[in-house]
């Protein structure tokens, strides 16, 4: 496994080692040696259908790092750096990640997560540094004009808190 930096500093592209023969294939995804200092109790798995799109998600308090791979279709994954003292506060990413990918995503905490599924459905796998806290969960509006996101897509099949989510400037009112 190797690690590969972003165009923001914190979240990594984890390169993973991908084993393929006329079977199929086998796919180390996770070694704890990699991330020597972080520890990931929980773990989640989400299913969804073509132009879902989750997000943009965060816990204001115990903030959760997550380590995100791709067992079934293809996604565009987004995170948006929100820790106070960054430079690149309010700055966002986009990844496409798939199952035929040969990596994972980091994402530190600090940092609101979302995707949309890009294929006809898409199984996530997530593991998480902290448990689900709902009462700390906060949703970054998905589609705030201060953040200029290219989803790529005029109607997403979205959940009613997401469609709810706050703008920007109050998670740096925070």
């Amino acid at each position: 496994m190797k690690l590969i930096k972003t165009s923001i500093p914190g979240p990594l592209i984890v390169k993973t080692n991908i084993y393929k023969d006329k079977r199929g294939f086998l796919k180390e995804t996770y070694q704890k040696k990699i991330f020597k200092n972080k520890d990931f109790p929980f773990d989640i798995m989400s299913y969804s259908k073509k132009n879902v799109l989750r997000g943009l998600h965060l816990q204001i308090k115990k903030p959760q790092a997550k380590f995100i791979t791709v067992t079934h279709g293809k996604i565009l994954d987004v995170v948006v750096d929100l820790r106070k003292k960054s430079k690149f506060f309010g700055k966002h990413m986009t990844l496409k990640i798939s199952d035929k990918s040969d990596f994972s995503f980091y994402i530190p905490e600090g940092f609101a997560h979302g995707f949309i599924c890009l294929s006809s459905s898409c199984t996530v796998n997530y593991k998480c540094s902290e448990y689900r806290h709902s009462e700390f969960e906060r949703t970054l509006l998905w589609n705030d004009e201060n953040l200029k996101i290219n989803w790529n897509i005029k109607k997403p099949i979205i959940s009613d808190k997401d469609k709810n989510g706050k703008n920007l400037i109050f998670f740096k009112n925070l």
